[in-house]
C-alpha cells in the first residue's frame, strides 16, 4: 500500500473519539468531532497550488486530500465555541522509495501555519506522519482496525514545555465504495509501533 491509497480508504466521513493526555498535569481529556475526508488527484488546483506554495514542483506529486473537522473537547469553556478547520495535504514520494517522503500541509497539525512534514507506510500498513515545528515537534500513526474503523495515536512534544499523547478511535459514517480490506492490527501491535517511533 502507498500513501495514496491509504487517503482513498480514509475517504469520507468519521466520528472521532479522542482521549488526550496531557502528561505534565497527569490529567486525561475527553473529546470527539466529526471529520470528512475528500481525497484528491494529484492534478487537483489546490494539490497544485499547495506545490507551489512549498516551491516543490507540482509534477512530483501523486495527490493528496482535503480535510475539514468539527468537534469539541472536555477543558473547553463555553465561549471557545467549536474546534473547527480544514487543511489540504499533498504527498511527494522518495524517488527511490514511493512509500515514504515529504508531506506538504496547508495548516499543521500542531501550529496553524504552512509546513513540510515526512510521512512513510510501515510495515504493517499504517501512516506515519512526522512533523518539525519551531517550537515542537509531532509524530502521529493512522491505521485501519477495520474497513471502517480507523485508530490514531500522536503525540506532541514542546521544546522546552508540555507535551500530549493521544488515542482516536474513528469510526466511519458514510460508507464508501473504494474501500476495501485493509491490513487489521491489534491496538496493543499499534501502541509498541508509536512507542519505537518516538525511541521510547
Amino acid at each position: 500500500m502507498d500513501a495514496m491509497t491509504f487517503f482513498h480508504y480514509s475517504a469520507g466521513k468519521w466520528l472521532s473519539h479522542r482521549t488526550t493526555h496531557h502528561l505534565a498535569f497527569r490529567r486525561s481529556e475527553l473529546g470527539s468531532s466529526e471529520i470528512q475526508v475528500e481525497p484528491l488527484a494529484a492534478d487537483h488546483p489546490d494539490i497544485i497550488a499547495l506545490c507551489k506554495l512549498h516551491e516543490i514542483d507540482p509534477q512530483r506529486a501523486i495527490g493528496g486530500a482535503h480535510v475539514t473537522w468539527q468537534g469539541s473537547m472536555d477543558w473547553d469553556r463555553e465561549d471557545d465555541g467549536p474546534h473547527a478547520g480544514e487543511t489540504v495535504f499533498a504527498l511527494v514520494p522518495d524517488p527511490d522509495n514511493p512509500t515514504q517522503g515529504q508531506l506538504l500541509r496547508e495548516r499543521g497539525y500542531a501550529e496553524i501555519v504552512p509546513v513540510v512534514g515526512q510521512y512513510q507506510i510501515d510495515a504493517d500498513g499504517g501512516l506515519v506522519m512526522t512533523t518539525e515545528y519551531e517550537t515542537m515537534s509531532s509524530v502521529e500513526r493512522f491505521w485501519f482496525a477495520g474497513p471502517n474503523l480507523r485508530l490514531r495515536t500522536s503525540t506532541v512534544k514542546r521544546f522546552g514545555g508540555f507535551s500530549t499523547a493521544s488515542f482516536c478511535a474513528e469510526t466511519r459514517l458514510v460508507e464508501v465504495a473504494e474501500v476495501r480490506e485493509t491490513t487489521i492490527e491489534s491496538p496493543q501491535t499499534a501502541v509498541q509501533h508509536h512507542l519505537s517511533l518516538l525511541g521510547w
